[in-house]
């Protein structure tokens, strides 16, 4: 296939010229198409003939209309034929039409910040990936089949292949704010496991899109973050059984994705003769979450309960350039506190008669203590690289939940530990599902000695991770169980002073 670059849609509205000038009632860009032979989309601004407002829309061949934006009016102020507060307004249209794709379209979603020309560092950039990206879920949604296939294989080339578009998604993640981009990630990670789903169902087997996982990391005050969203049905699965999820099953299974949030301590210590880099964690979170309502979990699926948890959570952490690196340090492996559960139950009685040879006396005791351990946490050391695991068991038998298969009783037996593992006193997860390690369980540093002659430079790490997530039966009567895997890689950066 030929290359295709996205064109620059923000320069061609700048240039667009005086409605006066315009020889048709419309002007029109393209905006993705593979080749000659096969059908392509454009976007095309357009005269209304009933009122002064012009409108854009994504239009296909043979005049299909896939998108029209909200009205607005030429700019009166300057000579160009869109000022600045319109572009501006345009980009919020674009944002909210992507957030009313996801499963929350029905219900209000927080206020979009004003994304002003004057105030935001690439702007151009941003307008272009936001406009891309409404693009890539119009043609899962709206585009004929046949102009689908083409297109998105370009589109998702182009975001999976363009690496110069790493800090403008960073950049945008940051001024969306936290809550409006966990919506933004869930409008395209649904979009993508409906794309996956459908092309299963035409190949009649597994079929992975080349951009399963979105992950951006950055470097502040002292704190590394890594943020990552993948579906579930991007995953690699590397452990099943022989049993197959039925129709209801299986769409649980498929409509969640992971959230994850990854975030590092570190502080810099200048000795006499080297420097220390403390590294520790802060928060490691991960959540399975839904892509679609409780509705729709109930009409077609098994529930939103029945997904996957995390079972092994693997991160590697190392610097890229070694040769002033002295020595690492990594401290204990460690467990989460045990926990205690005690019951004791007691009936005493006694029957003393007046004849003192003759008496009845009844004692019953009972007493259960169970300590539970379900994440077991382990540093080690590869070169100069720190891997950190966060590993969990079985509490039944103490084998790793991520490389077990586990027996037919077991996954019947409603005493099993994963049985209500959501609701359960006993249990080792968040009632979402999710799990959260803190620095005040897992605070153990990693410690890299670097020579002096380090000072004033910026030091690049590497941050890489494996992620398992396991599927068994939480109330629903079924043998399937499987664990899949995806891994994502980051880098940050730290400056030595």
């Amino acid at each position: 296939m030929a290359y295709y670059k996205f064109p620059d849609v923000f320069c061609w509205i700048q240039n667009l010229p005086p409605i006066t000038q315009w020889r048709t009632s419309s002007m029109s860009i393209n905006i993705c198409s593979s080749n000659s032979s096969q059908p392509s989309l454009n976007l095309t601004i357009a005269k209304n003939h009933q009122s002064p407002k012009l409108t854009f829309a994504i239009v296909a061949d043979f005049n299909i209309t896939l998108w029209i934006s909200k009205p607005f009016k030429p700019s009166t102020k300057t000579m160009k034929l869109i000022d600045y507060e319109t572009i501006s307004n345009l980009l919020v249209n674009f944002i909210e039409e992507i957030l009313h794709y996801g499963s929350n379209r029905n219900s209000p979603f927080g206020k979009i910040p004003k994304l002003d020309y004057y105030s935001i560092s690439n702007f151009p950039d941003i307008f272009n990936l936001a406009l891309l990206t409404l693009l890539f879920l119009i043609c899962i949604y709206e585009a004929p089949s046949d102009l689908r296939s083409a297109c998105l294989s370009t589109l998702t080339n182009h975001i999976s292949g363009c690496q110069s578009r790493q800090g403008t998604r960073t950049l945008l993640m940051k001024l969306l704010g936290s809550n409006m981009e966990e919506q933004w990630m869930r409008s395209i990670n649904l979009a993508i496991t409906n794309w996956v789903v459908e092309l299963q169902e035409t190949h009649k087997g597994t079929y992975k899109t080349p951009s399963p996982l979105f992950s951006y990391a950055f470097s502040t005050l002292g704190l590394w973050k890594v943020q990552l969203y993948c579906p579930v049905i991007n995953t690699d699965v590397v452990n099943s059984n022989s049993h197959t999820a039925d129709e209801r099953l299986q769409f649980s299974l498929t409509y969640h994705h992971l959230e994850g949030v990854l975030q590092f301590n570190y502080k810099v210590i200048v000795k006499e003769k080297w420097v220390e880099i403390m590294v520790n964690t802060d928060n490691i979170r991960c959540d399975v979450l839904k892509l679609v309502d409780d509705t729709l979990m109930i009409e077609r699926g098994a529930g939103a309960d029945e997904k996957h948890f995390p079972s092994r959570i693997s991160l590697q952490l190392t610097p890229k350039l070694q040769t002033q690196v002295l020595s690492i340090s990594v401290g204990k492996s460690s467990e989460n506190p045990n926990i205690e559960i005690g019951k004791d139950k007691t009936l005493e009685a006694s029957f003393e008669p007046p004849n003192p040879y003759i008496g009845l006396n009844v004692s019953v005791g009972e007493s259960t203590t169970v300590s539970l351990k379900p994440w077991k946490f382990e540093q080690t050391v590869y070169g100069y690289s720190a891997n950190l695991s966060w590993i969990l068991y079985d509490t039944m038998d103490g084998k790793e939940v991520f490389s077990s298969k586990p027996s037919k009783l077991s996954l019947i037996n409603p005493k099993s530990w994963f049985k209500d593992r959501y609701s359960s006193a006993y249990r080792a997860f968040t009632r979402e599902g999710g799990v959260v390690f803190a620095g005040d369980e897992y605070g153990e540093s990693v410690c890299w000695k670097v020579d002096k002659s380090a000072m004033g430079k910026t030091m690049e790490w590497e941050i890489r991770g494996w992620i398992w997530l396991t599927y068994l039966p939480n109330k629903y009567r079924t043998f399937y169980n499987e664990t899949r895997r995806l891994e994502f890689k980051e880098i940050v950066h730290l400056n030595i002073a």
